[in-house]
């Protein structure tokens, strides 16, 4: 079995900052372990969220998040492991929040779209949401066509 990465730099001039491409069979561990040593390297501009979770602060890296909603008058982070409340607002973490990796599905709800299995278009005015880990989520009538724009863009739904 083979667990070496194969590198290839290319310079181009039309790229005045890098552009990485990560070509592979499956979404591994490997690959993830990638892109967060490629985003730690590159000292993103986008910060991690301090939540709470029993009375302490915790400083959750904006990949590991799967999705911000709100619960009653709670705001809650949620991870693949663990649940946690957040003390700002949604519009308030859309603000903080990398825009290429979060879209908001709803008024009480923004998506890691990278933690996104499937977009379920067959019913009817909604979008049915699974993320990787299992849970689901709906996007609300008023937010479909921002979604299916994003789907269009990566190539991925028809009109």
């Amino acid at each position: 079995m083979k667990n070496m990465v194969e590198i290839e730099v290319v310079l181009d001039e039309r790229y005045t900052d890098p552009y990485v491409t990560i070509k592979t069979r499956s979404n591994t561990q490997q690959v993830e372990n990638i892109i967060c040593a490629i985003e730690d390297a590159s000292h993103s501009d986008f910060p991690q969220i301090a939540a709470i979770k029993d009375d302490a602060v915790i400083f959750v890296s904006q990949r590991d998040i799967i999705r911000v909603h709100t619960e009653g008058r709670k705001i809650v982070l949620q991870t693949e492991d663990e649940v946690y409340t957040v003390k700002r607002t949604l519009t308030g973490l859309e603000d903080v929040l990398n825009p290429t990796r979060f879209l908001r599905i709803s008024q009480s709800e923004i998506i890691n779209i990278y933690k996104v299995k499937c977009f379920d278009l067959n019913l009817a005015g909604t979008i049915g949401i699974e993320f990787d880990c299992g849970i689901k989520s709906w996007a609300s009538r008023s937010r479909v066509k921002q979604i299916k724009a994003l789907l269009k863009q990566n190539s991925i739904a028809e009109d």
